[in-house]
């Protein structure tokens, strides 16, 4: 089998999805807070975005199930499933009136954003090792294109959706469902060969893959400090940007009475553009550099962006520069903790170890979003930025620790 040539079609394939799933993705990050604070007050709206990505999170458990069983393909195709229920759960939530079921579609539609995190491992699997950091963010880069068009979509969609009879904000939420849709069916005709089955030279037609579970990841991760850092630098990066972001439309909306979808998709535009765009320069910079240097780069811009969004009160310039330097930050963690993590443990228990990684990042995600509405409600905006700089430190310790075993997994 040509290994180059499948990887080649693999990133390929990745690169279109990640696009379409990140105009599904975006568009659920923009408007998911301003329907909940619509229906039930802004305290809420932190709770509703926690409920994407608790769900996320949940669901990258059975995903990550199928992947390590049956390879890359299933575990994709049934989280970005659950994108589709959802999307499609949250329009009935908002049509009906009910919180529970917002709450419920929530975090069904986590599900694609399990999905869009999960493609950037399958970038890697058959990667050379000196190119993995470059592929990996290739991917994470696809979805800047969706990502950013996904936000400024959301006024045309929800105008549009008003005429036929749907609430404010729900309608976006049907771009959701044909994007994680297309995404699913995409997927489920081309990725063939599955990378993750070629890598470990089992076949197409493998029935069943022996690989390592949860059990087996907690311990592989424990006994190597180079995988523990790679899994801090993902979860601790992930707290940080959901928990300064996930309000910042809220904030907006607070100030801002006016044409609130408009700034809103704006601001979150340059804040996704800053997640994705540069990717392939933070890719390019974990291969020359290593990657315990752009973690440490990655928190240092995130707390410049605290610091940033933090005074910038009514400026909605300056709010816009510092959610750009947040997701500049978070594609620092993300890229090169992800590719630590990645090359720090072997192919049995990769899956598990990755499926791990999602489940940690999805959870702090959400205990970052729960709070941030509480924090605001209570403390004002400034604040929340405030305990999310402080939330760095442990990360900070942890990068600047000299180990011999991280040195080696860095130069592998």
């Amino acid at each position: 089998m040509d290994i180059p040539a499948v990887q080649r079609r693999t990133v390929s394939l990745l690169f279109v999805t990640q696009m379409v799933g990140g105009i599904g993705v975006a568009i659920g990050i923009a408007v998911g807070a301003l329907l909940a604070a619509r229906m039930a007050g802004t305290w809420v709206s932190g709770l509703a975005s926690s409920a994407s990505v608790v769900g996320g999170a949940l669901l990258a458990i059975p995903a990550t199930w199928l992947i390590r069983l049956r390879g890359r393909r299933p575990g994709l195709i049934f989280a970005y499933a659950c994108g589709v229920c959802g999307a499609l759960v949250v329009v009935a939530a908002a049509m009906a009136g009910s919180v529970a079921l917002l709450f419920a579609g929530m975090a069904l539609f986590g599900g694609g954003t399990a999905a869009n995190l999960q493609a950037r491992y399958a970038a890697v699997d058959l990667a050379e090792t000196a190119r993995r950091g470059r592929q990996l963010s290739l991917v994470v880069w696809a979805t800047t294109a969706g990502s950013v068009a996904g936000p400024n979509l959301a006024p045309l969609a929800d105008r549009y959706a008003h005429r036929i009879g749907l609430p404010e904000y729900a309608g976006p939420f049907l771009v959701s469902a044909v994007a994680f849709g297309v995404v699913a069916l995409a997927i489920t005709v081309a990725l063939r060969p599955d990378p993750l089955l070629v890598a470990r030279g089992v076949g197409e037609r493998a029935e069943v893959v022996p690989s390592a579970g949860l059990r087996e990841a907690v311990r592989a991760v424990r006994a190597d400090p180079a995988a523990r850092l790679g899994i801090s630098a993902v979860a601790v990066g992930h707290l940080v940007m959901v928990g300064v972001m996930s309000m910042t439309p809220v904030h907006i909306g607070e100030y801002l009475h006016g044409d609130v979808l408009r700034v809103v998709g704006g601001v979150l535009s340059l804040h996704i553009a800053g997640m994705y765009a540069l990717s392939p320069l933070v890719g390019w910079l974990t291969d020359r550099l290593g990657r315990r240097p752009v973690i440490l780069g990655g928190v240092a811009t995130l707390l410049l962006a605290c610091a940033v969004a933090g005074t910038a009160g009514h400026h909605t310039v300056r709010l816009s520069v510092g959610l750009a330097l947040l997701g500049l930050g978070w594609s620092g963690t993300m890229v090169a903790g992800s590719t630590l993590l990645s090359e720090s443990v072997g192919t049995v228990v990769r899956p598990a170890v990755q499926g791990l990684s999602d489940l940690i990042m999805g959870l702090c995600g959400a205990a970052a979003g729960a709070l941030s509405g509480l924090v605001v409600q209570w403390w004002g905006y400034p604040t929340l930025a405030l305990l999310a700089a402080i939330a760095t430190v442990p990360l900070v310790a942890l990068a600047s620790r000299p180990a011999p075993a991280l040195v080696m997994s860095e130069g592998s």
